[in-house]
């Protein structure tokens, strides 16, 4: 559907006032009934049918009446909100023309009002040529029921989150600005996508840069997903800068080699097939190391250790769930911290997180792994030492045993007690339920009236 921001001269408050209204009402209503799109605009002078009908003419409502009568948001009413949102905050002023498409969003350039042009994003998911969100993307985690306006929002907040913690970290980004709704505004990167470069003038350290910043992704706990020549600008300096971010995960994820192998193997493909270049030389001139690649140079996700924080943790990436955070604190105050200073918090801490996760043991089971390790690098001198600690480690752990055995037999015996109260309380309603006489609801029910009292005299008299 096309953007025509024409129409926003036309609309009046009362329009946005029930634009608002569906909006509202599409909470816990696929459809929004009129009469409670009525009852949530609460217009001063009535007339809401005839705002819908006007809001209908110009497409940004759809209108259904196949169970009962209702509408819903189209795509062009929620970027209206969006962007009358952003020109009520004062992030820009006008809407140029469309200078992207893509499977899930549109991109068109904006104005300020010093004259600083902008980038806006749209997102819009659940177009035919991608509409496998829920096998794709983990917006929903564990929700069965959606709305693809609402995944939207969910996509431009997260793609919002990633780029301001990226540039913080020093990654070639665009400056993220503000984010309402499915809407986010960016810095207007200067220059051209990737796939439309036919020549470069240094093409191995283009090359390089591209495969460290993967690498550094990595490093960092965050794996790109789509990481191709579509999503790398590159200006006329043979500047980087990545774009795209709403699928990133962690690299704890359970696919995350296969994502990361993937990345990697994308921007090798693009430069053989355009640039005709060796990578074994080609690496060897701008590293002169093997260090972390394999024998086709490429690097190797199981050799790069974590060293640069968990970035993963702070933005919440998909695979790294409360769970895992949970864990990781546990082995931090087990202390293990002097491990992971002293070692530089390499990939092996990683896995075993991972393997403790895998398991669904406690932190317990990852501060013995690290015990183990720690005695296993000693001398052969402290050999006794270890052997009487590990004696103290089993007595206690008879100790735990007994203390454990005790309290499942103090619960037990609760359990025992508890059951024998209900089986009496059942006992005493069934013999309480049999004495009742249960009276039907069509019996007569004496009230006390004058009819009533003669009625027992007569019955005194018969009985004398």
């Amino acid at each position: 559907m096309k953007l025509d921001v024409d129409v926003l001269r036309y609309l009046s408050k009362d329009d946005f006032r029930v634009l608002t209204a569906v909006e509202l009402g599409m909470r816990n209503h696929e459809i929004v009934p009129s009469e409670l799109i009525a009852r949530i605009a609460r217009l001063k002078h009535g007339g809401t049918y005839k705002v819908l009908k006007n809001l209908l003419k110009h497409k940004l409502l759809h209108h259904d009446s196949s169970k009962y009568d209702g509408f819903r948001l189209t795509y062009l009413g929620y970027d209206f909100l969006a962007i009358k949102t952003m020109v009520n905050k004062g992030v820009f002023v006008a809407v140029g023309r469309q200078i992207g498409v893509g499977k899930e969003s549109d991109i068109f350039e904006v104005a300020r009002e010093d004259g600083t042009i902008l980038c806006m994003k749209l997102h819009r998911l659940g177009r035919v040529s991608f509409r496998a969100v829920k096998q794709k993307r983990d917006y929903l985690r564990h929700r069965s029921s959606f709305n693809w306006l609402y995944l939207s929002r969910l996509a431009a907040l997260k793609e919002f989150a990633f780029m301001k913690a990226l540039e913080a970290h020093g990654f070639p980004v665009p400056n993220a600005i503000e984010q309402n709704r499915h809407c986010v505004i960016m810095s207007l990167v200067q220059g051209y996508p990737l796939v439309q470069v036919k020549q470069l003038q240094n093409t191995d350290i283009v090359f390089e840069t591209i495969i460290g910043i993967v690498v550094r992704l990595a490093e960092h706990g965050l794996i790109h997903c789509d990481f191709n020549e579509f999503n790398i600008m590159i200006d006329d300096d043979e500047k980087i800068t990545m774009i795209d971010f709403p699928q990133m995960v962690s690299v704890s994820h359970r696919n995350a080699q296969m994502y990361f192998d993937r990345d990697v193997e994308c921007i090798f493909k693009f430069f053989r097939k355009r640039f005709n270049i060796s990578f074994k030389e080609c690496i060897d001139d701008v590293d002169g190391s093997d260090e972390g690649r394999d024998e086709g140079g490429k690097p190797s996700f199981c050799e790069i250790e974590r060293s640069d924080g968990f970035l993963d943790r702070e933005l919440a990436a998909s695979g790294f769930s409360k769970k895992d955070e949970e864990h990781i604190q546990r082995f931090i105050e087990g202390g293990a911290e002097s491990d992971i200073n002293s070692d530089g918090e390499g990939a092996d801490s990683v896995e075993d997180v991972d393997e403790a996760n895998s398991t669904d043991g406690d932190s317990s089971h990852l501060l013995e792994q690290d015990s183990g390790n720690e005695n296993g690098g000693k001398d052969e001198s402290c050999e006794a030492g270890e052997n009487s600690s590990s004696e103290k480690e089993d007595a206690t752990s008879e100790k735990e045993e007994e203390e454990k055995n005790e309290d499942d037999m103090e619960n037990e015996a609760e359990l025992v007690k508890s059951l024998n109260k209900q089986r009496q309380r059942a006992i005493k309603a069934a013999n309480r339920g049999g004495r009742k006489s249960l009276a039907s609801r069509n019996s007569y029910k004496d009230k006390g009236g004058r009819s009533s009292n003669n009625s027992k005299i007569q019955n005194q008299l018969s009985s004398w």
